[in-house]
């Protein structure tokens, strides 16, 4: 049962991504992309790694550095920053975009800068809570190229905090947004149920002096069970897009589709294509989160093995028609050497069907194990020794 991953690997038998066997699906969609958070599996890929420009989907990093701060503690939901009279110049009116209606030297929380951008997709509300944190926009941007290296995104940079034209040095791909808005949601998780599915916002006021309420654009909030997130964009460069996110019944889906001609194209595909993974798509549970899969053995240590635990409630993604048997592996490279930590992942749960690719889940170590001392050593060798 346990084999070496890098064997696996060189026989072709572990693929990344790991892409499922799918139901058919066609869309006009220029990129189309959906991957299961609860197995791993990419259920779509059309185009997820062609550089695109992302227009306001580059605002969940804005909102996700911002989140990561407040979780670190370093910054303050109640903290108000200044909107500068320069800032204002250049992003009010009808050749800012999307605004959240701020006024010059108005102060403004955290929090409703927040809402101003991830509700309301307001390009001033990202340059004023940029310059608040970091003191220039140029300082944040390089926050989030910092964050996107440390998340893995392969093929993102980004130059503005709002994804404002730039002449191509923000882009992105479907599959790294993807990673990003499931960052968000499993690295700051209340936040991200604090602000994404809020349906409107008010904020500002008419000339009338009539207060201001915008509604969410996201596509499927009301439309799809379960949907709270993410994020829309639209420029005419990169026509457009939404990057989105639902839970029902324990299975979380990411979407992405970008590039498509009209705004209501893109609500009909965007809930189309969800519609679709959920439906298309069953999940099979297969351990609870904490329970022992396999044990490890572990070399140099207080203990001569390890249990392989599930760190959090895994299933396998099928399609709704595919057969129930299934196939599981545990690997890793072992023995394992001491020292280890409890929650360390160190192997992975390989499972496939005959209708699916492999689909790969990670196990972490169900407790903690030191590293031997040198009578320990000793008593553990006799005790392979002698069995």
């Amino acid at each position: 049962m346990k084999k070496s991953l890098a064997m696996l690997l060189a026989a072709g038998l572990v693929a990344q991504p790991v892409i499922a066997a799918a139901p058919p699906y066609t869309t006009e969609a220029p990129i189309a992309y959906m991957k299961d958070l609860s197995s791993g599996a990419v259920l779509y890929d059309k185009g997820g790694e062609t550089r695109i420009p992302p227009a306001s989907m580059a605002k969940m990093m804005t909102a996700h550095v911002a989140f990561r701060l407040i979780q670190k503690g370093d910054l303050k939901l109640d903290t108000k920053f200044t909107v500068r009279p320069e800032t204002w110049q250049q992003w009010h009116g009808p050749k800012a975009g999307s605004t959240m209606f701020l006024s010059a030297g108005e102060q403004v929380s955290v929090e409703n800068l927040l809402h101003g951008i991830v509700t309301l997709s307001g390009n001033d509300a990202c340059v004023v809570l940029a310059e608040g944190i970091a003191g220039t926009e140029q300082a944040f941007v390089a926050l989030m190229n910092e964050e996107g290296k440390r998340l893995g995104l392969k093929n993102s940079h980004f130059g503005t905090s709002n994804g404002w034209p730039d002449e191509g040095v923000t882009y992105v791909t479907a599959e790294d947004l993807a990673t990003l808005a499931q960052a968000t949601i499993e690295e700051t998780p209340d936040l991200y149920k604090r602000f994404y599915a809020t349906k409107s916002f008010t904020w500002g006021q008419t000339m009338g002096g009539s207060a201001i309420e915008q509604a969410n654009r996201n596509p499927i909030l009301g439309k799809i069970a379960g949907a709270d997130g993410l994020k829309t964009g639209h420029t005419e460069e990169a026509g457009y897009g939404f990057t989105g996110s639902a839970e029902q019944d324990g299975r979380r889906l990411v979407m992405v589709v970008a590039g498509l001609n009209s705004f209501n194209g893109r609500i009909k595909e965007s809930v189309r294509f969800m519609d679709w993974g959920f439906k298309a798509w069953k999940a099979q549970p297969l351990f609870k989160k904490g329970q022992t899969v396999e044990t490890a053995e572990v070399q140099l240590g207080s203990a001569t093995s390890v249990p392989l635990v599930a760190p959090q409630n895994l299933a396998v993604t099928l399609p709704r028609t595919a057969s129930a048997d299934v196939k599981v592996k545990v690997v890793y490279t072992g023995p394992i050497k001491a020292p280890i930590a409890k929650g360390q992942q160190i192997a992975q749960l390989i499972v496939q069907t005959h209708d699916t690719a492999p689909q790969v889940m990670p196990l972490v170590a169900g407790e903690d194990v030191a590293e031997a001392g040198v009578f320990g050593r000793l008593w553990n060798g006799l005790k392979s020794l002698f069995g």
